[in-house]
């Protein structure tokens, strides 16, 4: 299972129903990339002063690479991280994104 983690900057300007959209947008691909599993959105809660002004996050989990890559270059998906990178403080200079291999070995 790979499972991808997204850090954001949002810029200060971008209102919540926009950030809810956008989740929106991207929970919404379940329904077409196939392997694509759970969502989860949040805001940054932790006490660690080590977030270099990432202030969101998301992650998604897919079935195998092969799905998350299909991900990736689906249309859908590009509709959506463009609305993604628009909000952005810097465009994409706010955006971390980190895949992590959570397959059990």
């Amino acid at each position: 299972m790979i499972r991808h983690c997204v850090f954001v900057r949002f810029r200060s300007d971008v209102a919540d129903t926009e950030r809810t959209a956008i989740h929106a947008d991207l929970e919404g691909l379940r329904q077409v990339v196939e392997g694509m599993d759970t969502v989860h959105f949040s805001a940054n809660v932790s006490p660690e002063p080590f977030a270099r002004g990432f202030s969101h996050g998301f992650t998604i989990d897919f079935r195998d690479a092969a799905a998350r890559d299909a991900y990736l270059v689906h249309e859908a998906h590009q509709r959506a991280g463009g609305r993604l990178v628009a909000a952005l403080e810097g465009g994409t200079d706010g955006l971390m994104v980190f895949d992590l291999d959570i397959t059990k070995k």
